[in-house]
Order: structure tokens, then sequence, then C-alpha cells
């Protein structure tokens, strides 16, 4: 799959969060979901999983829609997009905007240096 492939608008996002969290699911019972969360009439859900299917983000095999891309794989893309978009590449530039006027618990910064140390191998 293209990278560029992996873009979700924001309305194809909140139903793939959707997706992620009842797959494998029944289409008509995805329809069902859409509606109470999204506010979504059906026609609008099916189209939905045509174009996405389309795309080869999920598959909708006997009336089953499951994703064929792990939102892991998403948000990776996601962040790497406003990585380079708003940060110029830059990860200290980014944590450094994330972080002003915000503190962090001990915990948190834990965790935080954890993945600095992993990420530095």
């Amino acid at each position: 799959m293209i990278m560029a492939d992996l873009k979700l608008y924001d309305a194809e996002f909140k139903f793939m969060n959707l997706v992620w969290e009842h797959e494998p699911v029944n289409s008509t019972k995805l329809a069902n979901i859409c509606t109470e969360r999204l506010g979504w009439k059906k026609p609008t859900t099916y189209t939905v999983i045509r174009k996405l299917a389309e795309r080869g983000i999920v598959k909708n095999e006997n009336a089953t829609v499951t994703a064929l891309v792990k939102r892991e794989r998403v948000q990776k893309y996601e962040a790497e997009m406003l990585l380079d978009k708003a940060f110029d590449g830059s990860v200290p530039s980014f944590i450094a905007t994330f972080l002003k006027g915000k503190s962090l618990s001990e915990e948190e910064a834990d965790v935080l240096l954890k993945m600095i140390r992993e990420a530095k191998k």
C-alpha cells in the first residue's frame, strides 16, 4: 500500500475507530453503530465502507467488515505527516511545543525517558 493511501479524513478516521473497536463486524450492525455514534444514515456508512474497501483500508466480505490496516499504522502515518508539515521533521521541536505550559507526572516523565532511551538504540 502506498503511504498516501493511509490518509484518512476526520469522518473516515472516526469510522475506522468503530471498525477497529468492533471488528469483525456485520455491515448492518456497523451501519447501526454509525447511526448511533456518528449520526450517519445507512447509505452513508455503506458508501464509506465501499470507498475504504476500494482503497484497501477495509475488507467487506460476506457482509462482514474487517480492517486491513492496523490503527497503529494509521496513527504513525498521521504523526509523521504532522511532524513533517508543522515541525519540519524535528521531534525535539514537536515535543517542546507540545509540552509548553504543561507539567508531567513523575510516571509520565519516566515513560518518555524510557521511550527516548529505546529510540537511541
